[in-house]
């Protein structure tokens, strides 16, 4: 038998899609619901407990009552202010260890595993081991196929976003005709293109570019894209959405293809290494 699967839960779909899959496979689950981030869904019908995100010695204390042995981090979380956090000793704890390597969401969550892992004992996996079904392929998804200028945006849109990345700013980037509409910060994928909406310049939409950051630790927060992100790309008139293939995560992929084909849009699975083939 698989060792039981502590799910700590951020906002959206995903934790869902995970506690679905740990049902249909058999495997116990405990959620770690995170207070003002995750969706009450993703607790409904398994044991779990509600928390907020700075109190991390009660966190760890219930993970392992539980008799929690694996985790996995899924679901958006909007970083809190440190007035709001309110860590706890054992957050505090780990703030000073971490030092500066805690400004970025990357450095922070990387951090955050090796703690998990070296001092706490638990073993930390990917969701897309659970959900391999829902990684991006390389090429179209649906009917809708960029062209020659849509290729041009997307290449941008790769390079601009591997830099910011490199960074650790963010993972997304918007580009209509070679221009930078907007970059990812800490507003989240969704604002980005709500923003971009508003900056939009004559001729053919911009494109949505997501990618993982250089060095990014693919355990936790993998680039994912879902409806919302399509809505909100339908609406800010954009052409279509690229995501890296092989390193994102597409949910709901059956309803994303319809909708992107009924709105006009490209999704594709790009490998950044070859470009758009």
């Amino acid at each position: 038998m698989r060792p039981k699967l502590g799910i700590v839960a951020g906002g959206g779909d995903l934790p869902v899609k995970l506690v679905a899959a740990c049902r249909a496979a058999g495997r116990e689950v405990f959620v770690l619901a995170l207070e003002g981030q995750a969706d009450p869904a993703a607790a409904e019908g398994v044991p779990h407990v509600w928390i907020r995100m700075g109190a991390a010695g009660k966190a760890l204390k219930t993970l392992r009552e539980a008799g929690v042995q694996d985790l996995v981090m899924a679901g958006r979380v909007r970083r809190p202010s440190l007035s709001e956090l309110r860590p706890d000793w054992r957050a505090t704890k780990l703030f000073a260890k971490l030092g500066a390597s805690a400004l970025g969401d990357d450095g922070l969550l990387s951090a955050v595993v090796r703690e998990l892992e070296e001092v706490e004992g638990f073993r930390v996996t990917a969701p897309d081991e659970l959900l391999g079904d829902l990684v991006a392929p390389t090429g179209p998804l649906g009917r809708h196929e960029p062209d020659d200028s849509a290729r041009g945006d997307i290449a941008r849109g790769f390079a601009v976003a591997r830099a910011l990345g490199a960074l650790d700013v963010g993972q997304a980037v918007v580009v209509q005709g070679g221009l930078v509409l907007g970059v990812e910060a800490i507003e989240g994928t969704d604002a980005l293109i709500a923003r971009c909406a508003t900056l939009r310049r004559e001729g053919p939409g911009g494109v949505l570019v997501k990618t993982c950051k250089p060095g990014q630790e693919r355990r936790v927060d993998l680039p994912t894209v879902g409806i919302e992100t399509l809505r909100g790309a339908a609406r800010a008139g954009l052409r279509g959405v690229a995501v890296e293939a092989g390193r994102s995560l597409i949910l709901d992929r059956d309803a994303m293809i319809r909708m992107a084909d009924e709105s006009g849009l490209f999704l594709i699975g790009v490998d950044p290494a070859t470009g758009v083939k």
